[in-house]
């Protein structure tokens, strides 16, 4: 997967929980985590290398936050209308 994207689920109108797919291989899977700021969690691919962002509170997560993780583990940052859907319900 060459690009990042947010897929989020819904559970009876609601946001429940949302994932930030980072760049990765096909087929690379999660070995480790790390909480970075709290609702935050970054996967980790056996190499070290950030492949996700779960976002366990997506109601606690602003634009802020999430662009802060992003420029520690060197990823781009995001624009207000990338997170639209954890506000949609």
């Amino acid at each position: 997967m060459k690009d990042s994207y947010l897929e989020v689920t819904f559970r009876h109108g609601r946001v429940l929980a949302a994932y930030y797919y980072l760049p990765r291989r096909a087929g690379q899977k999660s070995y480790r985590t790390e909480e970075v700021e709290p609702s935050v969690v970054v996967d980790y691919s056996r190499a070290g290398r950030p492949i996700g962002i779960e976002i366990t509170a997506p109601d606690r997560v602003t634009l802020t936050k999430m662009n802060r993780v992003l420029k520690h583990l060197g990823q781009p940052i995001l624009r207000p209308e990338d997170l639209a859907p954890l506000r949609a319900a």
